[in-house]
């Protein structure tokens, strides 16, 4: 047993180093796994990688990319929120359509990797409207399902929905956050919101 075990971290690691770090530094968002002095460990940030134009006047050149931050989870919401992000990730795959099986670094227990995991688009736009939609909400069971929800939108609605929530202006855009918290999640109270998480957890 303890054998098998090291055999696949060795794995792992090596897939991690040859197949999957490659990638990385081109790949259109980055989720990070990783940790800060005031909370709970892991933290998991979501980066997107843009250019910005400011740089193109200065530098002769746009295609300089940086990534930004787009979002953070960590404590009961990541826990909760853990198994949708492993199937959102488990979908992203590499050039030849090959599955990276990125889930297998974010265990259902104890998550012991730190470092970055390259993300495509759908992965990238889902989990950061997840990770924004769950701020400042007190209800587990309504974050739950919220990331349950946004996990079976289709690449094109997340995208339009992260939009919708981050850049139509400071009161706009959190107006929509908060209608789409009550859109995906329900009421605080509603019992129906835990009858619905249980449906999709199946």
């Amino acid at each position: 047993m303890a054998n098998k075990k090291s055999n696949t971290k060795l794995e792992l690691k090596q897939q991690l180093q040859h197949r999957i770090q490659p990638l990385v530094k081109h790949a259109p968002w980055v989720l990070r796994v990783t940790e800060y002095k005031d909370k709970p460990v892991p933290v998991l940030v979501i980066k997107e990688r843009f250019s910005p134009e400011e740089d193109a006047p200065n530098h002769g050149s746009a295609k300089k990319m940086v990534l930004r931050d787009r979002g953070i989870l960590y404590g009961q919401p990541l826990r909760r929120c853990l198994p949708v992000i492993r199937n959102i990730i488990g979908g992203v795959c590499d050039d030849a359509e090959i599955p990276l099986e990125l889930h297998r670094y974010l265990g259902n227990g104890r998550i012991s990797f730190r470092g970055n995991l390259p993300l495509d688009e759908e992965a990238g736009v889902k989990l950061s409207l997840i990770f924004k939609l769950q701020e400042r909400l007190k209800d587990m069971d309504r974050v739950e399902l919220i990331a349950w929800r946004v996990e079976r939108f289709s690449r094109e609605e997340a995208a339009y929905w992260l939009t919708r929530v981050t850049q139509y202006g400071t009161a706009a855009s959190r107006w929509a956050r908060s209608g789409m918290r009550t859109m995906l999640g329900g009421q605080p109270g509603d019992k129906e919101v835990l009858k619905m998480l249980e449906k999709l957890r199946k």
